[in-house]
């Protein structure tokens, strides 16, 4: 298995615009929750990212690069369909909650891997850089987005403007899978 790097570089566009567009959600998304579940997540968190530390002898390949990658980006994709089916609640909230540190579990894994799978310096800087242009960009379209619903649509409720931004964000996911699946080639 081998990167298209060029297609890489479009899956993390992709992957960052998603980052940034669901940044304003998350606080309304994890609302219903006490600050105490936080807290374990953050242990759980730290145990799992250690765990993982300790298998990259046996993860720091391609096909682990691609699959976990894939994994990263279905557990997203299926917290966000999830979100629009049902009801929004405190169970709803924790879900989001828990898929999210089973992703970032694998977040420093990630980058060391693509570290490694791109070694020069210019395609590292190149890749950086796309990633924080894509997550300004995200934040600039959330923010254009919330204020379209309340000045143009009259929305104002927090709850209604989340979910609606969810439709984008399941339309960012779904390019970024395909991105994804593109970026990696037998």
């Amino acid at each position: 298995m081998r990167i298209d790097f060029r297609e890489f570089l479009a899956y993390k566009f992709y992957n960052s615009l998603f980052v940034g567009l669901s940044v304003g959600s998350i606080f309304t998304l994890y609302a219903p929750l006490e600050p105490s579940v936080y807290s374990l997540g953050g242990i759980a968190l730290a145990f799992g990212m250690l765990l993982v530390a300790k298998l990259y002898s046996k993860i720091l390949n391609i096909n682990a690069f691609y699959w976990i990658s894939l994994y990263v980006e279905l557990v997203i994709f299926g917290a966000v369909v999830w979100f629009l089916l049902f009801a929004y609640n405190y169970a709803t909230a924790l879900l989001f909650y828990v898929g999210y540190q089973l992703t970032f579990v694998f977040g420093s894994y990630l980058v060391r891997a693509e570290t490694l799978f791109f070694p020069k310096h210019a395609l590292l800087s190149m890749l950086d850089a796309v990633k924080q242009k894509a997550y300004l960009a995200g934040m600039f379209l959330s923010y254009g987005f919330y204020l379209a619903c309340e000045k143009l649509y009259d929305m104002s409720d927090k709850g209604e403007q989340v979910y609606a931004i969810h439709f984008l964000l399941l339309a960012c996911e779904i390019v970024t899978i395909h991105k994804l699946l593109r970026a990696f080639k037998q």
